[in-house]
């Protein structure tokens, strides 16, 4: 339910933060110091930039190729304002999206012009700290945790720079597949601001033999320390879109995610296969379900658009969001979640469904019949060997 091309394109947009165990590195001599530069960056209030991401790969064994670029607005104070434009494979670029994330509301407005529809999504509260991973400083702080070098001083657009590389895996930490990653950054050798940002990734198949979907991200044309006003964080949505509101549970706990399973189960009559926090999803699946409340809900949207759906259904449908919340959450925290829905049903009341670990001998484990224990590792391994295949 996760595709290729939206895990790619998270990557290229949401770069997850990793905040602890930072070694500042120093150079020696003339050099600049990237912890220093991680300070100056810390201190601008307001930046804009540039973006172009390039993608490749195969979606459900379909190749695609897709190229997108787009311009941002970064303040501390009212936001993120973007838009992003997409190549036409016939050439000419057009609007892709754009639209704004207010942290301090946890809401984000997305504008599609050619749909010519918007959302309004509001999330819950580890959403606004999980947010700054598209920050530059977020980049910086992650290339300090990881292994990396010093790339000298060299000239970018008239600008003497001097330029820093990691070629660590990790520096994708909410990446579980196999992967390849060149992270180089330039920053000004006079402001010691960044100058430029290029990301190169390869990601492999299941089998980690063979690379089976690339990407290309550049940040460039920095603008730090910029004015700003709240008005410019204002979306301007024309009077005939139609718009979607989507809400996440404020608070996400082991609860949201049990309350979720049986919300689906109530709808399909199992669990789902794949964890996922999309309503949509669910409610496609539904149009194939017999279940009472798939058929009363069936019943109760006939004739309805998919947004009409999806707004009369606000309510219903957060418990569902809140399981892939908790799921993503986990997986942010690197808690080494497991899920087993493709062979675990509501009557298996020994069977591990859904597993994290709490500590480094101790693991949650919500069980087919959604009960909750925590387990040893050794009682965890005997019962997820015995599980059905």
């Amino acid at each position: 339910m996760r595709s290729p091309i939206t895990k790619l394109a998270a990557a290229a947009v949401v770069v997850i933060a990793c905040l602890i165990g930072l070694s500042f590195w120093r150079t020696t001599g003339s050099g600049i110091a990237l912890a220093d530069v991680l300070a100056r960056v810390e201190q601008v209030k307001a930046y804009r930039y540039q973006q172009s991401i390039k993608m490749t790969g195969a979606d459900t064994n379909k190749p695609y190729s897709l190229e997108r670029r787009g311009t941002g607005l970064m303040s501390h104070e009212y936001g993120w304002k973007f838009k992003m434009e997409q190549l036409d494979p016939n050439g000419g670029w057009s609007t892709f999206r754009e639209g704004c994330t207010f942290p301090d509301k946890k809401t984000m407005i997305i504008i599609m012009p050619k749909e010519k529809k918007y959302s309004r999504t509001e999330f819950d509260d580890r959403w606004a700290e999980q947010s700054e991973e598209r920050e530059p400083r977020t980049w910086i702080k992650r290339i300090l945790a990881c292994k990396h070098e010093s790339l000298g001083r060299s000239t970018i657009d008239g600008i003497e720079v001097e330029g820093f590389q990691t070629t660590d895996p990790n520096w994708l930490v909410n990446i579980t597949e196999k992967v390849e990653v060149d992270v180089k950054m330039w920053a000004d050798a006079k402001t010691q601001l960044p100058v430029r940002y290029d990301l190169t990734s390869a990601y492999f198949d299941p089998t980690g033999g063979k690379i089976n979907r690339r990407q290309h991200v550049v940040m460039h044309d920095f603008q730090w320390d910029v004015p700003v006003e709240a008005a410019e964080f204002k979306p301007v949505i024309p009077d005939d879109y139609t718009g979607t509101v989507v809400k996440y549970p404020a608070h996400i706990t082991e609860e949201t995610n049990i309350q979720g399973l049986k919300r689906v189960v109530e709808l399909l009559g199992k669990y789902p296969e794949e964890l996922t926090g999309s309503g949509a999803t669910v409610l496609r699946l539904v149009q194939k379900s017999e279940t009472p409340a798939a058929m009363r809900l069936k019943e109760e949207t006939k004739g309805l658009t998919e947004d009409e759906i999806g707004n009369r259904l606000v309510d219903f449908l957060m418990p569902i969001r809140g399981l892939g919340r908790f799921c993503d959450i986990l997986e942010f925290d690197k808690k080494d979640l497991a899920y087993y829905g493709k062979t675990v049903t509501p009557k298996d009341t020994d069977q591990v469904l859904m597993r994290w670990k709490v500590s480094d001998n101790e693991y949650r484990v919500i069980f087919g019949d959604l009960h909750a224990e925590t387990v040893l590792l050794e009682k965890l391994a005997e019962i997820e060997k015995a599980r059905p295949k």
